[in-house]
């Protein structure tokens, strides 16, 4: 069995972006508050970028710039790579990988942001898929008899 994005993986996630002209520190203070680590950015259910830790570090940080004065749309990816909800979590989790990054915004085919998935879920959820698959293949042999001795 093949788990998709959604609802297997994302589900009820209530996505809030965050508006491009915000701030860094708006930006930190909502990802403290909820204990994530990157937010979607953009307006009217459209994804315009993406703000994680590691743009916090690489972006601000490292620059010496105020998280106070910087606005997001500054410091942001743009135009992040998304998944789609039907897409696996295998597939995401691939795209994670050969991409180096640890959240992918997930967008519908109307380009509506339906939510957010991080490596960490993925990773849990490819487990379990991984170990649905071996239960069923030993199901599958005990039942045909391979291994049996008569």
């Amino acid at each position: 069995m093949q788990y998709r994005i959604i609802p297997d993986v994302v589900r009820d996630q209530n996505v809030r972006l965050l508006p491009a002209d915000g701030t860094v520190m708006d930006a930190v203070r909502y990802m403290a508050i909820r204990k994530i680590g990157a937010v979607l950015i953009g307006k009217s259910g459209i994804l315009e970028g993406i703000f994680s830790e590691r743009d916090l570090l690489m972006r601000v940080v490292a620059k010496g710039l105020d998280p106070d004065q910087t606005i997001l749309g500054r410091v942001m990816t743009p135009k992040p790579e998304t998944v789609t909800p039907e897409q696996t979590a295998s597939e995401a989790l691939e795209r994670m990988h050969k991409g180096g990054f640890r959240h992918l915004p997930v967008v519908t085919a109307d380009g509506r942001v339906a939510g957010i998935v991080a490596l960490r879920d993925l990773n849990a959820v490819v487990r379990r898929q991984l170990e649905d698959e071996l239960r069923e293949r030993d199901a599958y042999i005990q039942d045909a008899g391979y291994g049996a001795t008569h």
